[in-house]
């Protein structure tokens, strides 16, 4: 496989993805499924309730077809694509019942990890006992792999649920989630050419086509919001194509904008009680603690896409050393 393949599928799901948007975003006005703002957030998002949501259907629609139509359809490309399907119908539930509320406020916490959890554990029982990878795991720097033995199902349930919540967190601002998951998305691409996983490769090349097909509605202002149909579809994806390829340790890497929205709100959580109701942040996620500082939300998703690219820059570098 070569780096033109992945660029055509990526293209081609472009396409796709745009006009698959494109058609969903009548039908899901007609459906009355549209986004509550919460109130605790930015004041000037305020004016974004009513954009229609739930916009991660087209975008699984494209993953979906551009898999497919890239050929290499194997038991990899179907695990990783059931995995992405499970979470996007969790994601699914939890925005219907915002829209059937009318608030912003779907399933409880507890409801969401656990059900995360499941899945995710799922994929490592899979992954250790049924696959015939085992439970090695790549190691960069030493590049070795390293066998976890009983370690390895926590380990892939927290990768999974971590990445899940995390790329959740992400989808704050328009255009910010959807282009950061196409940059980090084609490395993982380029990922899978090199490490041989041409099923893989394929995958995450169509995802960085079927996020950029939807980047064309969803940059600012956005016409329509993924949803944590979209948001939470999106983790798993990523999730399970690294861990289908042995490379779970450079997603922190590629993906360091999910684990500092991530981290954002841990401190922020842990000072406010530690303080008694201080901020460490102005808010959280980071994206918000930007904008509250008064730049522009263009600006900051400008600011995160590049350091986005440079992340995915050094996981490239430190990969091949």
């Amino acid at each position: 496989m070569q780096i033109i393949q992945l660029i055509f599928i990526a293209v081609l799901g472009t396409m796709a993805s745009a006009v698959l948007t494109g058609v969903e975003i009548p039908i899901l006005k007609h459906k009355q499924f549209r986004q509550f703002i919460r109130e605790e957030g930015p004041q000037s998002h305020l004016s974004k309730e009513g954009t229609p949501t739930m916009g991660g259907i087209a975008i699984f629609a494209a993953l979906v077809l551009m898999t497919f139509i890239g050929g290499r359809v194997s038991t990899d490309s179907l695990i990783m694509l059931l995995v992405t399907l499970l979470f996007g119908l969790l994601g699914f539930l939890d925005d219907y019942i915002k829209v059937a509320k009318k608030h912003n406020l779907g399933l409880r916490a507890w409801q969401k990890l656990v059900l995360q959890i499941l899945i995710a554990v799922g994929l490592a029982v899979y992954m250790a006992e049924f696959s015939g990878y085992g439970t090695d795991v790549w190691i960069p720097f030493i590049n070795r792999y390293v066998d976890f033995g009983w370690l390895y199902i926590p380990f892939v349930a927290f990768v999974v649920v971590a990445m899940a919540n995390a790329v959740n967190l992400t989808d704050g601002l328009d255009g910010l989630s959807s282009g950061v998951t196409a940059l980090v998305a084609f490395f993982f691409a380029i990922v899978g050419m090199q490490f041989g996983h041409g099923s893989a490769a394929i995958f995450c090349s169509a995802l960085t086509g079927a996020c950029l097909g939807f980047l064309c509605f969803n940059r600012y202002p956005a016409k329509l919001f993924m949803g944590d149909t979209g948001s939470m579809a999106l983790g798993g994806a990523l999730a399970s194509a690294a861990i289908i390829m042995k490379v779970e340790f450079l997603l922190p890497v590629a993906g360091l904008i999910y684990v500092l929205e991530a981290l954002s709100v841990i401190i922020q959580v842990l000072y406010f009680k530690a303080t008694g109701g201080k901020r460490f942040f102005k808010m959280a996620p980071l994206h918000h603690h930007f904008e509250m500082c008064g730049m522009k939300e263009k600006n900051v998703v400008a600011m995160f896409w590049l350091i986005a690219l440079v992340c995915c820059v050094a996981a490239y570098v430190i990969m091949n050393l």
